[in-house]
């Protein structure tokens, strides 16, 4: 596992969410003062990212015009990726 900063249009997010929006603008002005401070979950398979958490801070760093994110990336193989999306 490793941390890093990932482009946002990079991040695949297969699971359709509905964030509590004002959750989104909490986090829009915490990131906008000190920053990002906790990643957000991804898995990389084959080279491309998935996301299925994090979504109020990938909203609110979207809607800031962020072009990458802090991210926990998990190296994982399509198998587990199957199992995410069951």
């Amino acid at each position: 596992m490793r941390i890093e900063e990932i482009p946002l249009k990079q991040i695949k997010r297969p699971l359709p969410r509905v964030n509590d929006q004002q959750k989104v603008l909490a986090l829009m002005e915490s990131i906008a003062e000190i920053g990002q401070q906790e990643p957000i979950d991804v898995l990389e398979v084959d080279g491309e990212f998935y996301g299925f958490s994090g979504c109020h801070r990938y909203e609110a760093c979207q809607r800031l015009g962020k072009e990458t994110i802090l991210a926990r990336i998990r190296k994982a193989p399509r198998s587990v990726l199957k199992m995410h999306l069951a």
